[in-house]
Formats: structure tokens, C-alpha cells, sequence
């Protein structure tokens, strides 16, 4: 009795990875938009002296209050 090779259904290829490029603009934006969202909230007196924290507050009250961050 002769038996014959049959193919597999499903090839057995490895899928090709191709790895993502991210261009340097991306991560300059993504940079800036984490550095805006930390100064916009950060907390009053802990970077800056009291009378800059003051100003600072003053300056980015609507902001604060749009992104949802409690500055009262």
C-alpha cells in the first residue's frame, strides 16, 4: 500500500515584522504636549516660588479648569 505525501491546508510561513518609524516631529509634539499638560497642572508652590506660583495659577486658570484639573 502506497501512501502519499499530502501538502499541509496551511502553510507554516512566518509572519514579517516590520518595525514602526516614528518621525522625530512625533516625538517633539508628543514632548511638548506632555511639558504643556505638566506646567498647566502642576501644583502651586511646588516648583516655583510662592509669588511665581501665583502668577503662573493666574495665567493658566482657564486652562486648568477646560483639562478638568481642580486648582481651588
Amino acid at each position: 500500500m502506497a501512501t502519499a505525501a499530502s501538502a499541509p491546508a496551511v502553510p507554516s510561513t512566518t509572519p514579517i515584522v516590520t518595525p514602526i518609524r516614528v518621525p522625530v516631529w512625533a516625538w517633539l509634539l508628543l514632548a511638548c504636549a506632555v511639558f504643556t499638560l505638566y506646567f498647566l497642572s502642576q501644583e502651586n508652590g511646588a516648583l516655583l516660588s510662592a509669588p511665581a506660583a501665583q502668577m503662573l495659577h493666574e495665567l493658566t486658570h482657564d486652562a486648568r479648569h477646560a483639562l478638568g484639573v481642580p486648582c481651588h
